[in-house]
C-alpha cells in the first residue's frame, strides 16, 4: 500500500517532471545551436570533447533543475497538503477548524479563502439541522407528553365518570392532530427544500388568485368567529410549478394572517401579474412584531421573532413559505406593521413569462 502511494503521479511529481522535460529540453536546444555555431571551427577532436563537455554540463544542469523543481513544488504545494489535512481532520466536533492562510495573496490563498468559507456554510447548515431536529423533538413531545398525561390522570382515577374519559378523548384528540399537523409540515418543508433550484417533480399552470381564495374560504369560520375586516382583490396570478406546494403557500399565508390576528382586526390579500412576475400579499393586524425579528420568522419553529413560544401553530408556516418560493425561483419579504401585523409580499415568476417554460 505505501508503495503503491510513493508511486502515484502526484501533483508534485508531475510539475518535477514537466520542469525536468523543459530544462533538457531547452539545454539540448543550445547545445545543438552551440555546436552548429563552432563546428566549422573546430577539429574533429576538439568538437567530440566540446560535445561531450556540454552533454555533461547539461545533464549536471538538468539534474540541479530538477532537484530544485522538487523542492519549489513541495514548498508551493505545501497549503494544498494543509488542505487535505484540514478536511481529514474535520468531523462534528471540528467544523470550527480553519486554514487560516497568511501567506501571499495568490491562487493558493484564494483555494484557503474559499475552503474556509464553504466550511462557515457547512458549520452554519450544520447548526441549523441541530436546532431543527431539536426543535421538532421538542414539537412532538409536547402533544404526546399531553396526551400521555391525560390518559394517565385519567386512568387513575377510579370515579372518574363517562363526561370526565369524554374531555379526556377531546384533549387526547386535539392533542394529536397537532402533532399530525406539525408531521405533516415537516413532509412538506422537506418536499419543498428537496426542489430548491427549480428542480420540481411538477410543473403545471397555477393561479395564485385561484389558491387564496381557496384558503380564505376554508378560514371563513374562523374569521367569523374572531370578527376580522377582510378585503380582497384577486386579480389573475398565473405561476408554473407543484400546485401543491403553492396551494400550501398561499394557505399558509392565509392561516398565519388569521392565526396571529386579534379581535376585530383586519385581514388584506392581493394577487396580481405584470406578465413577467406574479404576486400575492397578505397582511394582517395584530401583535407587534419588531423589524428586527422580521427575518427569524422564517426560520423554522419561529413565531414572533420567539422561539417555541407556545402560541397556536408549529412555527413552520413562513418557513415552509421561503422553501417554496425558493423551490420556484420567487422570492418573499415581511414588513412589521406600525401598531402592529405584519405584510408578506411573495413574488414568483409568471407563467407568461419565457423563464417558467
Amino acid at each position: 500500500m505505501s508503495g503503491r502511494t510513493r508511486l502515484r503521479p502526484t501533483l508534485r511529481l508531475r510539475l518535477t517532471l514537466l520542469n525536468g522535460v523543459l530544462l533538457f529540453g531547452a539545454g539540448a536546444v543550445l547545445v545543438l545551436l552551440a555546436w552548429l555555431l563552432v563546428r566549422d571551427a573546430l577539429r574533429p577532436a576538439d568538437e567530440r570533447e566540446l560535445l561531450v563537455k556540454a552533454l555533461v554540463a547539461l545533464v549536471g544542469i538538468g539534474m540541479v533543475g530538477v532537484a530544485g523543481a522538487y523542492a519549489v513544488a513541495g514548498r508551493a504545494l505545501r497549503p494544498l497538503h494543509q488542505v487535505t489535512a484540514t478536511a481529514r481532520r474535520l468531523g462534528e466536533t471540528t467544523l470550527d477548524e480553519r486554514i487560516g492562510w497568511s501567506g501571499a495573496n495568490d491562487e493558493v490563498a484564494e483555494l484557503a479563502e474559499t475552503f474556509d468559507a464553504m466550511l462557515d456554510r457547512i458549520s452554519a447548515a450544520f447548526e441549523a439541522q441541530k436546532r431543527f431536529v431539536a426543535n421538532a423533538s421538542h414539537e412532538l413531545r409536547t402533544p404526546l407528553a399531553v396526551m400521555r398525561t391525560e390518559i394517565d390522570v385519567t386512568l387513575s382515577d377510579d370515579e372518574a365518570d363517562l363526561a370526565e374519559y369524554r374531555r379526556m378523548a377531546g384533549v387526547v384528540r386535539e392533542a394529536s392532530e397537532r402533532a399530525n399537523g406539525l408531521v405533516d409540515a415537516l413532509l412538506v418543508l422537506a418536499r419543498s427544500e428537496a426542489q430548491t433550484g427549480g428542480r420540481l417533480a411538477r410543473r403545471t399552470e397555477f393561479d395564485l388568485a385561484v389558491g387564496t381564495a381557496n384558503a380564505l374560504s376554508a378560514m371563513a369560520r374562523e374569521v367569523e368567529r374572531i370578527g376580522l375586516k377582510v378585503h380582497t382583490s384577486l386579480r389573475p396570478a398565473p405561476v408554473v410549478g407543484d400546485p401543491g406546494l403553492l396551494d400550501r403557500l398561499a394557505g399558509n399565508l392565509v392561516e398565519n394572517a388569521v392565526r396571529y390576528n386579534h379581535l376585530h382586526g383586519r385581514l388584506w390579500v392581493r394577487t396580481g401579474a405584470d406578465g413577467q412576475r406574479s404576486w400575492l400579499v397578505v397582511g394582517n393586524t395584530g401583535f407587534e412584531v419588531a423589524p428586527a425579528d422580521v427575518p427569524g420568522l422564517f426560520e423554522p419553529f419561529r413565531r414572533g421573532g420567539q422561539e417555541r413560544t407556545g402560541a397556536r401553530g408549529s412555527g413552520l408556516g413562513l418557513s415552509i413559505v421561503r422553501a417554496v418560493c425558493d423551490a420556484h425561483g420567487g422570492t418573499v419579504k415581511a414588513v412589521a406593521q406600525p401598531g402592529g401585523g405584519l405584510e408578506v409580499t411573495v413574488t414568483l415568476p409568471s407563467a407568461d413569462a419565457p423563464t417558467a417554460t
